[in-house]
């Protein structure tokens, strides 16, 4: 464990974990998506943990992907979104099982056998966003603020977004997020079904909900977590290649570029017009 994530083990196997980037909004950095990963995966092979709670010190839960990295992208270095470390191989290669390196920042929360309880609070964007859909259950502020963000930077949800946001919520809700980023609240994202329930400490309610679970036959909780996951989307392991091949072509393209230095240099993008079919 690296210091982007801080571990704290209560008796009973509750397990917390904080994303410890403070000063930047816990976003996603090398260092973090490496962290976040390595956390997940030890988790999930550790039979004395009972439930895990998942959250962000300072004032967000996390921010997205660290701002260095899209600036990379706006000098055409596709090839640095991620950076050095785990999460930085071809987002084609399926180095997790269903799930490239970037997928698995969200997706190994799923493979932990016990449940994932996010607290979120300040704010959730972008690639924050879809590791709080990550877990199993998401009590959130209510004036938490959040977004699928990509489309700003001339991109789509590629960390288990649309495999998971399909789980959630109505079809023609996951479009409209998607083509617009507009940013929504805890207390609607609730209403869409992003979020389980307002809470008003939602770190607090989230332990003591761990707690709860814990007091529970764990042989039953995994069963339960094991059966719900069984119920995912149908052909999640096809959605999860399809991000990666749409992102892959749009990484580093002329418009993804241009989108990224628009917003940097915060004036209107000059996007060219699509080839026919694309």
């Amino acid at each position: 464990m690296n210091d982007r994530i801080e571990s704290i083990r209560h008796a009973d196997g509750v397990v917390e974990l904080h994303m410890a980037r403070a000063d930047k909004m816990n976003a996603l950095d090398p260092a973090m998506f490496d962290a976040l990963i390595d956390a997940g995966t030890r988790l999930r092979d550790d039979p004395t943990v009972r439930a895990v709670v998942l959250a962000g010190r300072g004032k967000a839960f996390c921010a997205g992907l660290d701002m260095k990295s899209f600036e990379r992208m706006g000098d055409g270095a596709a090839s640095s979104v991620i950076g050095e470390g785990a999460a930085s191989a071809d987002i084609m290669a399926r180095t997790h099982g269903i799930s490239n390196a970037a997928q698995q920042v969200a997706m190994v929360w799923r493979q932990v056998p016990v449940p994932v309880i996010a607290a979120v609070h300040g704010v959730a964007f972008g690639g924050g966003f879809q590791v709080a859909l990550g877990a199993d259950v998401r009590l959130v502020a209510a004036d938490t603020k959040m977004s699928v963000m990509e489309i700003k930077w001339g991109l789509v949800p590629d960390m288990g977004g649309i495999v998971l946001m399909r789980e959630l919520a109505r079809d023609d809700v996951v479009r409209e997020l998607t083509f617009t980023g507009r940013i929504f609240s805890g207390q609607e994202a609730v209403a869409l079904g992003f979020a389980t329930r307002v809470a008003a400490d939602p770190l607090s309610e989230a332990l003591a909900m761990a707690h709860e679970i814990a007091l529970k036959s764990p042989h039953a909780i995994r069963a339960g977590k094991r059966l719900l996951n069984a119920a995912m989307v149908p052909g999640a392991a096809e959605l999860l290649l399809a991000e990666s091949l749409e992102q892959k072509a749009l990484i580093g393209s002329a418009n993804q570029t241009e989108a990224v230095r628009a917003n940097v240099e915060r004036r209107a993008p000059r996007f060219s017009d699509p080839q026919p079919g694309r």
